[in-house]
C-alpha cells in the first residue's frame, strides 16, 4: 500500500471527511516542504439547516469545536509523516495564531492547497466550495516533503452565473466576480465589509460582537443539496 493511500486512510479513520495532496513548490512558506496535505471536516447537517437567520449560537459552538478537531487531526498527520521518516509541519490554528494580517488571511491559506489538490474551488463568497458539501466545511493543512500522489489542480470557479450568495450578503462583501487562481481574494471579495457586517449581525443574534456570520455558507446551492440529502 502506498504512503498516499495509508495516510488518507489514517486521516479518514481519525475524522476527516476528505483528504488531498498538492504540489506547493511555488508558494510554500517553508522551502523544504513542497507538498501540501489538506483535509476538511463538514458541519453537521442539522446545524446548517437552522442557519436561515445566521449566525446561530449552535453554529458558533460547532465552529469552535471543528477548529479544535482540525488542530488535533493536523498534529496526528504531522506525527504520522514524521514517524514514516519525513519532515512535516501542521498549519494549526494554535500555531498560526489569530493575527491573519492585513487581509485576514494566512501566508498560505488552507483553501489554496485545497484547490491545488483538486478538492474544490473558491466560491464568489471567497469560501472553499465542493460539489458534495458546498461550503459547509472547515479546512486545515500540513506541509511536508513526503512523496505523495498530488491531485489535479482546480484553477477556476465552478459557480457560473449563480449569484445567490451575493444577493444574500447584506454586508455587500461579494462582488459576483468569479474566482480563478490568478486573482487575489480582494479582487472579488471585500473582507472588511464582511467583517463589519459580521460584527453587527453577531451582536444582534448572539449577544456579542464576533466575526462570524455564515449566511453565504447556508445559501450556497451546493450546501443546500448537502443538507437535504438523507
Amino acid at each position: 500500500m502506498s504512503l498516499s493511500i495509508k495516510l488518507k486512510k489514517f486521516m479518514l479513520k481519525n475524522g476527516a471527511n476528505e483528504v488531498g495532496y498538492a504540489d506547493i513548490t511555488n508558494f510554500t512558506p517553508k522551502p523544504r516542504l513542497n507538498i501540501g496535505v489538506v483535509f476538511y471536516i463538514t458541519y453537521p447537517k442539522e446545524i446548517i439547516r437552522n442557519m436561515q437567520n445566521a449566525p446561530t449560537k449552535e453554529y458558533l459552538n460547532e465552529l469552535i469545536k471543528l477548529n479544535s478537531r482540525l488542530d488535533e487531526l493536523g498534529m496526528k498527520c504531522e506525527e504520522f509523516l514524521i514517524d514514516n521518516g519525513y519532515d512535516a509541519y501542521a498549519q494549526t490554528k494554535k500555531r498560526l495564531g489569530t493575527d491573519f494580517g492585513e487581509f485576514n488571511s494566512f501566508e498560505l491559506p488552507h483553501k489554496t492547497i485545497a484547490t491545488r489538490a483538486g478538492l474544490g474551488w473558491i466560491g464568489k463568497s471567497a469560501l472553499f466550495t465542493t460539489l458534495k458539501y458546498g461550503s459547509a466545511l472547515r479546512l486545515s493543512s500540513v506541509l511536508t516533503n513526503a512523496p505523495l500522489d498530488i491531485g489535479k489542480p482546480i484553477l477556476k470557479s465552478k459557480c457560473g452565473k449563480c449569484e445567490i450568495c451575493k444577493d444574500a450578503c447584506l454586508g455587500g462583501a461579494i462582488s459576483g466576480k468569479e474566482w480563478n487562481y490568478k486573482l487575489h481574494r480582494n479582487d472579488f471579495y471585500d473582507d472588511k465589509k464582511c467583517e463589519k457586517y459580521a460584527l453587527k449581525i453577531s451582536e444582534e443574534n448572539l449577544g456579542k460582537a464576533d466575526t462570524v456570520c455564515g449566511k453565504c455558507i447556508y445559501v450556497c446551492p451546493h450546501t443546500q443539496k448537502y443538507i437535504k440529502r438523507l
